[in-house]
């Protein structure tokens, strides 16, 4: 039975375990032997002192169904050890045929997802063949239509030369005539474009600059007129200012280096004299004389010397207040006397040292708006008309008067180019000196600022229209808005649409260099077609 048992296990357990169920056999088969031998030395010893055999054989069969026991129950655990080992490997192999199924099938559809891709480009390439032979037919089509239409323009042309007359070279001609047609056309519509765009993203931005600077600057409108009157009570202060045989008006021509007029205007003293500040010696001197009443030429020398002194205090105070106004500090005490003269120049009927330091506030606004240069900008400013201080005195242009003053009393180069360069006879150097210049162009350009002779405004006028007249296709011009805007009506069979840009802008560029005016000109150009009929 022991080698049916253990032929038995041997089939049933894998080897390790089976050596392994061996072994413990085999130890409680020692523990039994073990136990077996110590009962029987115990029996031997108990024969000795007087056990009896009985015992022996109780205690060998209580060994003996120990041992059994322990038997059955280490089979058991082997039993059921190499059960729940089978029972593992057989999930692995299951987990793993599982795994290995999933990934053949992954690797199947990858298979049938290539084998269609390869499918389809070799598809894609079939066609690119077919697309590339019709692609050469066509060329070879078009190749050969292309000398077919030389050889028809080259038949067409010797027969459009035979029937117009026109030889080659003249017929390219007549061709580039269009050409240009066309191109004008399209640069015209370029320059609207290019004009809109500009507009639109540049000319509200400057409107918003110029406008601020012009509301910030509030100044008076003044216009004082360039002859210098002196009122008297009566015709009777006349002749006491003439004097005895016209010693007194010859003192005071002498003493003021002004000419005094009396005529037949009632009540009156004119003062006629290139120097301003003479002219304001003299009125003041007449006036004091005046009211003094003691008139001989002791007494003219005596009160114009006073006057003198009084006006070289009365200049420096108003330079000084300029500057001051203006928050431009630190300037030579001799430019400060130039701008006090200033006060006494007029341009146009404008004050010369308001318009000086409105210009200045102008500047720097827009500096400020602009990021710029604000100090710089209001110095060039300042000065940019100090010129005219001594423009009687001096030969040369006010500009480059003005600039030489500012080299000889230490200005920096960048305020010299402001006053050079204001109005463009010079070219600026710096964004602050086209700044002095624009705030320039606007102080003098707004309503009321100055005043022209008729006789150049009339002047002006009818050099306007003349020079819109001047032009191909005009059919009427009108100098409106004192002149600050021509409207010109083209006519609207000679001059489309296009080319009224053209024209626009063709003569604004003639008045540009062919006209002196303040401020700028509108150049507007009308074109429209009216149909007129009657109803009888």
């Amino acid at each position: 039975m022991s080698d049916m048992l253990y032929f038995f296990l041997a089939s049933q357990i894998p080897s390790g375990v089976f050596y392994g169920v061996l072994v413990a056999v085999a130890v409680v088969f020692g523990a039994v032997g073990a136990v077996a031998g110590v009962l029987a030395y115990r029996s031997y010893r108990n024969k000795k002192v007087g056990s009896t055999q009985q015992q022996a054989d109780a205690i060998i069969d209580l060994a003996k169904d120990e041992a059994k026991s322990l038997k059955k129950e280490a089979i058991q655990e082997a039993r059921e050890e190499t059960q729940k080992i089978k029972n593992d490997q057989e999930r692995q192999f299951r987990e793993r045929n599982s795994e290995l199924a999933k990934q053949e099938n992954r690797m199947n559809q990858k298979e049938e997802a290539l084998d269609k891709k390869e499918e389809l480009l070799l598809h894609k390439l079939d066609r690119l063949d077919v697309q590339q032979k019709e692609l050469l037919t066509q060329q070879n089509e078009l190749n050969k239509r292309k000398q077919d239409m030389e050889v028809s323009e080259q038949k067409i042309q010797k027969e459009l030369e035979r029937v117009a007359g026109l030889s080659r070279e003249e017929a390219k001609q007549v061709l580039l005539d269009e050409m240009v047609s066309e191109a004008r056309k399209d640069a015209a519509g370029l320059v609207r474009k290019i004009e809109m765009e500009a507009k639109a993203n540049g000319e509200q931005k400057a409107r918003e600059i110029v406008a601020t600077a012009i509301q910030r600057c509030a100044s008076d409108q003044v216009s004082e007129a360039t002859v210098t009157t002196v009122p008297l009570a009566n015709d009777e202060m006349k002749g006491r200012l003439i004097g005895r045989e016209g010693r007194n008006i010859r003192a005071l021509e002498n003493a003021t280096g002004v000419e005094l007029i009396i005529d037949d205007t009632p009540e009156v003293v004119i003062l006629s004299g290139f120097d301003p500040v003479r002219r304001q010696i003299a009125r003041i001197a007449i006036e004091k004389l005046l009211a003094d009443g003691r008139i001989h030429p002791a007494r003219i020398e005596e009160m114009v010397e006073k006057v003198k002194r009084d006006m070289d205090v009365t200049i420096s105070d108003e330079g000084e207040a300029a500057s001051f106004d203006t928050g431009v500090f630190g300037l030579h005490p001799e430019l400060i006397k130039l701008l006090g003269r200033l006060k006494f120049r007029t341009s146009y009927g404008q004050n010369v040292l308001r318009h000086s330091i409105e210009v200045s506030y102008i500047a720097g606004i827009m500096a400020s708006e602009l990021g710029l240069d604000v100090a710089l900008a209001k110095r060039g400013a300042l000065l940019h008309d100090i010129g005219k201080a001594v423009d009687q005195e001096i030969e040369g242009t006010h500009m480059q008067i003005g600039a030489d003053l500012a080299k000889k009393y230490k200005e920096s180069k960048e305020v010299v180019n402001c006053i050079a360069s204001h109005h463009g006879d010079v070219e600026p150097m710096t964004v602050e000196a086209v700044i002095v210049a624009a705030a320039d162009a606007v102080s003098g350009a707004r309503p009321g600022a100055r005043r022209e002779s008729l006789e150049n405004y009339v002047k002006r006028l009818e050099k306007l229209e003349e020079i819109a007249n001047s032009f191909k296709g005009v059919q009427k011009s009108y100098a409106v808005q004192a002149g600050r805007e021509i409207r010109i009506i083209v006519k609207p069979e000679e001059v489309n649409d296009e080319t009224t840009v053209l024209l626009a802008n063709d003569i604004a560029r003639r008045i540009e260099s062919e006209l002196e005016y303040p401020g700028q000109i509108k150049v507007n150009v009308i074109r429209e077609t009216r149909s007129v009929d009657y109803a009888k």
